[in-house]
């Protein structure tokens, strides 16, 4: 009886132009004609943008002076977002690439987000152990300032005490992560080897998890609404997807707080994405430079993608899930697709029968 044929494995893209290791990337949501972008935070300290489907550079934020360790597109794509060990947070224009807000910091930005459906908030955290929002509806652009005008931008610098601390007092590490919850009211941080719920209204903790080792990843996991289903992991809402020691956890709910699986691995992990449609999950090693698919039902490894050369940091779903991306180490980018036939730059029929 002959072995059983493996799964297709399709020549991922490859995205190069960093010097330095790529600690995390994120997608857009989908824009008209499910056009996507995909923005790349590097310790060179020059995010990039990119198109989401192929990869192709269209600019690189340029003004941080240290590592950016975090880069976030809003959700209605306008305005990408990124926290730097300079001592900074930054919200720049897409279309044109310009500086907007300069949010000024006491100590290293480890840790940026918006809220889940709207992009006038921006949550920080990182060496300073505080978690800080800042409402740029405060600070409104002058009209010719606002995000695609030709018109030269004058940046405006924000303190930190213009914006309001959540949970005061709480963290005793490094704020690492920062997840805005589908519910507005509800923000989640990983922080060392915990991570925590906060709600907005009382600025105050409502809920702790240790987990069995320092977390390495921390992010929100969802579809576009056209692409989502109520038989989808998670029923349809959005799924918190958390890397920590030998073990990768995940929660969902409007308030990404009912637990939903731990499923413990035999190796470290570093990184997780999640296929909410495909029912699969991928890691990276930690130690390791290869990347493992597993299936969500039962545990079982599906594939292994081998090409990076240092620990893979990043993995994300573009807002479709037709394929995934790998931010590492080693400086670059690679996107995996994660659907049969023509889609972006790959070329083919059927899973198995097509070619690249």
């Amino acid at each position: 009886m002959s072995d059983p044929i493996p799964p297709r494995q399709y020549v991922p893209l490859t995205c190069h132009g960093h010097s330095r290791p790529v600690p995390h990337l994120s997608f857009s949501p989908l824009e008209k004609e499910d056009a996507y972008y995909m923005i790349s935070a590097c310790k060179d300290g020059n995010p990039m943008l990119r198109d989401g489907q192929t990869g192709d550079w269209i600019g690189t934020f340029l003004g941080h002076k240290g590592a950016v360790w975090q880069a976030r597109l809003s959700p209605d794509a306008t305005t990408a977002a990124t926290a730097s060990a300079d001592f900074t947070a930054k919200i720049w224009d897409t279309h044109t690439g310009e500086l907007l807000y300069n949010l000024k910091h006491e100590h290293i930005v480890r840790a940026i987000s918006y809220p889940f459906d709207q992009s006038g908030m921006i949550a920080t955290g990182g060496y300073e152990k505080k978690l800080r929002i800042f409402d740029l509806h405060d600070h409104k652009l002058h009209s010719e300032n606002s995000p695609g005008s030709p018109t030269p931008v004058t940046p405006i610098t924000i303190e930190t005490d213009k914006a309001f601390e959540i949970g005061e007092g709480t963290h005793k590490d490094t704020i690492k992560f920062i997840v805005w919850a589908q519910d507005p009211s509800v923000i989640i941080t990983a922080s060392g080897d915990t991570l925590r719920w906060f709600d907005l209204p009382s600025r105050s903790c409502i809920r702790e998890v240790k987990l069995e080792g320092e977390i390495k990843s921390c992010e929100l996991v969802s579809l576009a609404r056209s692409h989502s289903a109520p038989t989808d992991i998670g029923g349809g809402f959005p799924v918190l997807a958390v890397a920590a020691g030998k073990t990768a956890y995940f929660w969902s709910g409007i308030r990404a707080e009912d637990d939903l699986k731990q499923i413990k691995l035999p190796h470290g992990v570093a990184s997780v994405g999640l296929d909410l449609k495909g029912r699969k999950f991928v890691v990276g090693e930690d130690p390791g430079t290869w990347a493992r698919v597993y299936n969500w039902d039962d545990a079982k490894e599906l594939d292994l993608h081998k090409g990076h050369h240092g620990p893979i940091w990043s993995i994300t779903f573009s807002p479709d899930g037709n394929l995934y991306a790998t931010g590492s180490e080693d400086g670059t980018i690679k996107m995996w697709k994660n659907c049969d036939g023509f889609y972006g730059l790959w070329r083919g029929g059927v899973s198995g029968n097509g070619t690249d």
